[in-house]
């Protein structure tokens, strides 16, 4: 059945929002004070950037490849294999992450420590991963319910903090130098990712020329709104507190008291599975297009991840800034490759969107620091592996392992 414009901004909003808003409103504010909102005003600008050129990309080659076939169009398909693997790394090592972010306000809740929120987040992460191997896949329909859960309590915070804001709690508004801004949106980027995840649904909707410009000029507007309202309440309501892990619970006890971190931890758990379930049922696909092992290495490769990410954690070797960072920077490097292969695909006003984006992007890359060398790793491995060409074999004959990945067997690919 082919997608409505109703349905695709509602999956496209579904896509943009998620758990990081749980904890990176805090997390942005703890690095730059209140000037995090020049930070969260900056992103979405590019995210806006963006929104336009996959809509146009997505108009004009509807196709399940998705920002894979994206960047194959424009580089070739060393680009495509690099895209397609940093976006399945991003969902390896941003699963715990999530996880973690959940089991925070949790954590908050009881006023457990470190090592049980760690504990915590492996808990989520092994319940997850069995209902996936379980092939219980969450509904579309529960996503978005999910992702109206999350709205709703945006919305209400957002509303119980407007007779706490205080003038006050702007100044100093650069509290630790301007340079911190840049470094508070390469956290925030994880907000702004998911315009690529509905990149592979183009060619479901009826007639993508028309509905999506609407469907993702829509979708910009509602998320615009949501994170500028969320971000601005941080500051304005919590001041000197604005830098907890747990923002959301922090602004509900504002108007409901001790029922506040109740209401977030409740919604923070939901969500946080509802979404990790989504982008693992998601990779495991992607992981298995790639490689005829690749599906069943994922949830090992999940595990594992998994394991090493909040074990650094929970010993205090890695802090939840870097680790909300690494998976961001491979959405960020997808998007990066998407960006220069639409300045070569693309003209007029798209290409001069795409340019601004890539420079753009380029910038956010330099304020990552070291966080963003996995992404280069595994982006140039995937860029210099070539995979063997799928041959066609008689009927009833297995294909053998390391076939091509959809990406490079295109014999239009260079």
């Amino acid at each position: 059945m082919p997608i409505t414009t109703a349905r695709g901004v509602a999956l496209y909003v579904g896509a943009l929002l998620g758990p990081g808003l749980l904890v990176l409103p805090g997390l942005a504010a703890a690095l730059a004070g209140p000037a995090s909102i020049l930070a969260w005003a900056g992103l979405l600008v590019l995210s806006g950037l963006v929104a336009v050129v996959f809509a146009r990309l997505g108009a004009a080659h509807p196709s399940a490849g998705g920002v894979a076939e994206y960047a194959r169009l424009g580089l070739g398909a060393w680009a495509g294999r690099a895209v397609a693997w940093c976006f399945l790394a991003g969902i390896v090592t941003g699963a715990p992450v999530v996880c973690l972010m959940g089991a925070g306000y949790l954590a908050e809740l009881y006023g457990a420590g470190t090592l049980t929120t760690t504990l915590a987040a492996g808990a989520l992460v092994i319940v997850v991963l069995t209902v996936s191997l379980r092939g219980v896949r969450t509904s579309t329909t529960v996503q978005l319910g999910l992702v109206a859960v999350l709205v709703v309590m945006i919305l209400a915070a957002v509303a119980v903090a407007v007779p706490a804001a205080d003038a006050g709690n702007w100044v100093p508004f650069a509290p630790h130098g301007w340079p911190a801004i840049g470094s508070a949106a390469t956290v925030l980027m994880l907000s702004f990712v998911g315009w690529e995840a509905i990149a592979p649904l183009t060619d479901r909707f009826a007639d993508p020329a028309r509905q999506l410009p609407r469907v993702i000029g829509t979708a910009f507007a509602l998320t615009a709104v949501i994170y500028l309202g969320l971000a601005a309440a941080t500051v304005a309501a919590l001041g000197g507190q604005a830098g907890t892990d747990v923002p959301l619970a922090a602004l509900l006890s504002l108007g409901l008291g001790t029922a506040g971190p109740v209401v977030a931890a409740a919604g923070a758990v939901v969500l946080t599975l509802g979404t990790a379930n989504a982008y693992l049922t998601g990779g495991a696909a992607l992981a298995g297009s790639l490689s005829p092992a690749g599906r069943r290495m994922f949830p090992a490769a999940i595990l594992a991840a998994s394991a090493v990410i909040l074990v650094l954690i929970g010993a205090g070797l890695l802090s939840l800034e870097t680790a909300v960072t690494v998976p961001a920077m491979f959405f960020v490097v997808v998007y990066l490759f998407c960006m220069v292969g639409a300045v070569r695909t693309v003209t007029g006003v798209t290409r001069a969107a795409a340019t601004v984006a890539a420079a753009a992007i380029t910038v956010v890359l330099a304020y990552a620091g070291t966080a963003v060398l996995p992404a280069a790793v595994v982006a140039a491995v995937a860029a210099i592996h070539r995979p063997r060409r799928r041959v066609t074999r008689p009927p009833g004959l297995d294909a053998p392992d390391g076939c091509a990945d959809p990406v490079s067997a295109d014999p239009r690919a260079s």
